[in-house]
């Protein structure tokens, strides 16, 4: 998908930046991190491209680099659990997407890009 700098996509591209921020310097997100390293020791960049919280845990689907996707449940009532991780390639994870998932995993591909190119 091709971004064309509209309204949408820079609302997406905030909240991307800022979350990605949150991700890599916010003490409160230092467990996501681990287990973003651990499972991809050579990262370079990720974003939270989806959050789904929920009673007993968050499921959290980020973009590593450009490459691939992982969705990560994270346990909220026993914090010492190993999270479930899996993994997909992109065109898997955004096979059916509507219209505003895939303009959101654009600009997510569009930052991590520069990301890596820095």
């Amino acid at each position: 998908m091709k971004l064309r700098g509209t309204k949408t996509e820079e609302n997406i591209r905030i909240a991307l930046i800022n979350q990605h921020k949150s991700l890599f310097h916010d003490k409160d997100r230092q467990r996501m991190l681990f287990v973003l390293r651990k499972h991809f020791p050579n990262i370079k960049t990720a974003y939270i491209i989806d959050w789904i919280p929920d009673q007993g845990e968050d499921i959290i689907t980020f973009l590593i680099d450009t490459s691939v996707i992982a969705q990560i449940e994270f346990d909220l009532m026993d914090l010492d659990s190993e999270p479930t991780v899996e993994i997909c390639s992109i065109d898997v994870y955004s096979n059916g997407f509507r219209k505003l998932a895939q303009i959101k995993l654009a600009v997510a591909l569009d930052l991590a890009h520069r990301d890596i190119e820095r």
